[in-house]
């Protein structure tokens, strides 16, 4: 089982860790420090399973629009529910805050959170050219929109 929390810099050594388990570039503890006292953009959410944290989600809340940083699991605690868990707590803040969609970039390889981001029903709307500097590697720009947003499709 596991409860998914509000972030707060207490948990920065836990989420530092699923971090450096999951991308090739981390953000540094700086990065995260930044996060949580300094930008009143950001909203993150933690995954506790059992005292530890175990994934955690993070988006910017731009005038209208979420704007998602970051989404991670540790890989031992993948396909429980806790990526779906993360997201739908993002998107319930979006609907709180009246958002009018949330946006990512993922790397068009990364199968799996395309799947997920699918799953919660975004769609592919652009490519990043060389995005990642690591492997220049495109992303895909992916977008949900919410009954907020007066163009939306019925």
């Amino acid at each position: 089982m596991f409860e998914i929390i509000p972030m707060t810099v207490e948990h920065i050594d836990g989420v530092l860790a699923v971090e450096e388990a999951t991308f090739s570039i981390p953000w540094t503890r700086k990065d995260f420090e930044r996060e949580m006292t300094e930008n009143n953009l950001a909203i993150y959410y933690v995954a506790v399973a059992n005292g530890k944290i175990v994934g955690y989600a993070g988006m910017w809340h731009v005038i209208t629009e979420g704007h998602i940083t970051n989404v991670a699991v540790l890989e031992d605690y993948r396909k429980q529910g806790i990526g779906d868990a993360l997201m739908a707590q993002l998107e319930q803040v979006a609907m709180e805050k009246e958002m009018i969609g949330i946006t990512l970039e993922v790397r068009i390889s990364n199968a799996p959170a395309q799947h997920l981001y699918h799953k919660h029903g975004y769609r592919a709307e652009g490519l990043r050219k060389n995005y990642y500097p690591d492997t220049h590697e495109d992303a895909v720009i992916m977008w949900k929109y919410t009954p907020f947003y007066e163009g939306q499709e019925d």
